[in-house]
């Protein structure tokens, strides 16, 4: 049997209801019975209005039930009275942002990694005497180390995480996202040392030309680019876990939209980066660290740029969890009230 279901509305326009309902409810205080906010569903007594985005939760105060609602039980007028589940849900929404945005950083760090490309050209690729990788393919190792670490953390290690844990997934999805951060201002580090040594050796060997005949093996690049893929794979993880158990269920298909938007940003942020650090070192007719010739700039000081970049954005991190332990909190309270309240 075939059965066509209805389209039902876009999340998009619940979420700009509830916006147009709370400004033209913004004069009217907030009732103190939760009885006058309005369910749509029995299911949704259960759910907690919380005091964060608190001006929301006018969206879904009745006024008037015998204007606001009609005898169907649905809204009469969807812009100007909400659900609670919409409230909730756009409130997910922003609560989530704050955490999605500190990934954008390492997003970025990983675009960045386009300039050792131009880093291992000036330096013996060999691994044997009649193989050279090429320059572009050292990228590889960092999607290897990607791929075989979420191999080993699915079949090995949550396993393992949860016997001493005594939870199924093992650690929170918030303390593999710091680890991510963590991992990739390393990489940014040792980037900024492995290039220092590189530029150094060029200078000494006077070779302002980039030619591919530094003594200095490229496979000294392979541990940053492990160390990225750690730190991909660490934050990746963490934050669609974190999505998935933060969004409501009717928000579900947004945790891949909302993460590629991350890497969108990422792309965008790091492009604007890279041209005002280029407009600034060279401003007054200096050497760009960023220049053509990658032995006359100087890609070491970048590196350290995004390196404190990353350290800021750990810092950014930690402040948001320590708002995000207080609502969880908060929000347990508000479950156990009703609960209560219900009985």
């Amino acid at each position: 049997m075939y059965i066509k279901v209805g389209a039902i509305e876009s999340l998009f326009t619940g979420f700009f209801q509830v916006l147009v309902a709370a400004v033209r409810k913004r004069n009217i205080d907030l009732p103190v019975n939760r009885a006058n906010y309005y369910h749509q569903s029995p299911e949704s007594e259960s759910q907690a209005l919380t005091s964060s985005f608190r001006c929301l939760n006018k969206a879904c105060m009745i006024e008037d039930p015998e204007r606001d609602i009609n005898p169907d039980g649905f809204a009469s007028n969807p812009w100007r009275l909400c659900s609670v589940e919409q409230v909730v849900s756009l409130k997910s929404l922003l609560r989530v942002v704050p955490m999605w945005s500190s990934n954008i950083m390492v997003q970025l760090s990983l675009n960045q990694f386009s300039f050792a490309t131009l880093q291992t050209k000036t330096m013996d690729r060999h691994i044997f005497s009649d193989f050279e990788i090429p320059a572009g393919s050292f990228s590889v190792f960092m999607v290897i180390t990607l791929v075989m670490w979420i191999a080993f953390y699915d079949r090995v290690l949550m396993p393992i995480k949860a016997r001493y844990t005594g939870q199924p997934g093992g650690l929170s999805p918030v303390f593999h996202m710091g680890i991510g951060l963590v991992l990739s201002a390393a990489a940014m580090v040792l980037s900024a040392i492995t290039e220092g040594i590189r530029r150094g050796i060029a200078i000494d060997q006077k070779d302002p030309q980039d030619s591919p005949n530094i003594n200095m093996s490229a496979m000294w690049f392979v541990p940053q680019y492990v160390l990225l893929g750690l730190a991909d794979a660490f934050n990746a993880i963490g934050l669609v876990e974190f999505l998935y158990s933060e969004l409501p269920k009717s928000m579900s298909s947004f945790v891949v939209a909302i993460f590629t938007l991350g890497m969108s940003v990422a792309g965008f942020f790091g492009s604007v980066l890279v041209n005002v650090v280029d407009s600034v070192t060279s401003y007054g007719g200096g050497v760009s660290w960023l220049s053509s010739n990658i032995n006359n700039g100087h890609l070491d000081y970048y590196y350290w740029l995004l390196a404190f970049l990353n350290v800021v954005n750990f810092l950014y991190f930690v402040l948001i969890i320590c708002r995000y332990n207080r609502h969880e909190k908060e929000v347990k309270e508000k479950q156990c009230e009703y609960s209560t309240q219900r009985a």
